[in-house]
């Protein structure tokens, strides 16, 4: 599995992200790029100790769910969001695409940190857990929006 922290991958999400603009539509699902580009901030709030979104520990999450966050198996179309990632209110594309970016870029520089706050709901990943789980929850997000 490819991680964010790793420069070719960090590299190819940038670009993709790039290729995104305010009139591009989405091949599944019901978010438009705005509120995708603000959805996809979440994970990466988390990561940083931004924000928990008022999670908590869950075991079930964690026996059931916790490897699908990070392993080679793509996530289906049309998985249900949590709540505190949707949003039904219209985004502005280029802020929150700006955000996202930023957001991005300052997860990948601390791709050398070892030590992570745990996932308010899952508990702790490695570092390359992270990256993975970063990595794949924005590559389905983007090919859901064809970039």
């Amino acid at each position: 599995m490819k991680s964010i922290f790793e420069e070719d991958t960090y590299n190819e999400i940038k670009e993709r992200i790039s290729n995104l603009d305010e009139n591009t539509q989405a091949k599944w699902g019901k978010m438009n790029v705005g509120q995708m580009t603000w959805h996809c901030q979440g994970p990466f709030n988390i990561i940083l100790g931004k924000d928990h979104y008022g999670m908590k520990p869950n075991w079930l999450a964690k026996v059931f769910f916790k490897k699908s966050l990070y392993n080679d198996k793509p996530w289906r179309k049309g998985l249900p969001t949590a709540k505190f990632l949707k949003t039904q209110e219209q985004k502005d594309f280029n802020t929150e695409k700006t955000k996202l970016e930023a957001l991005l870029d300052e997860a990948y520089s601390q791709r050398d940190k070892t030590e992570w706050e745990p996932h308010p709901a899952f508990g702790y990943f490695t570092a390359q857990q992270w990256g993975q789980m970063q990595y794949k929850h924005l590559d389905h997000h983007l090919k859901q929006f064809g970039v």
